[in-house]
């Protein structure tokens, strides 16, 4: 239920092609357990369910259009890095946002909330 503990994980000896990255998701869930799977998951949903309401109420049809776009990107990349960890397609290599080692993935997932952010500031 709660996992081995932070550092506990022993798939990520030699048994997780990058654990680091594309399989950073499975690590979560060996050391946190079922617990972790779900604070995780809940927070992807907090973020595009509250992605979708800020794309919503946009009155400009292009920051509507570019929070949709960017919404739809980083919702996709979750589901198939989560895919891929729990087996469903083969290793594509992409990796979970906010989560996974890497720089450029992660800057360019921090812009495009920066982005998000910016075209909330602009409502009523």
């Amino acid at each position: 239920m709660f996992g081995f503990g932070l550092g506990g994980s022993r798939q990520k000896h030699f048994y997780l092609p990058e654990p680091q990255t594309d399989f950073i998701f499975s690590i979560i869930s060996e050391e946190f357990g079922f617990m972790g799977i779900m604070i995780v998951s809940i927070l992807f949903i907090i973020i595009i369910y509250e992605s979708v309401k800020i794309a919503l109420k946009s009155e400009n049809l292009f920051g509507k259009y570019l929070a949709f776009g960017i919404i739809f990107m980083i919702s996709f990349q979750t589901i198939l890095n989560l895919s891929v960890v729990i087996g469903l397609i083969p290793v594509t290599g992409v990796t979970l946002p906010f989560l996974s080692y890497g720089g450029s993935s992660l800057l360019i997932t921090l812009i495009e909330m920066g982005i998000i952010l910016n075209i909330s500031r602009y409502q009523k």
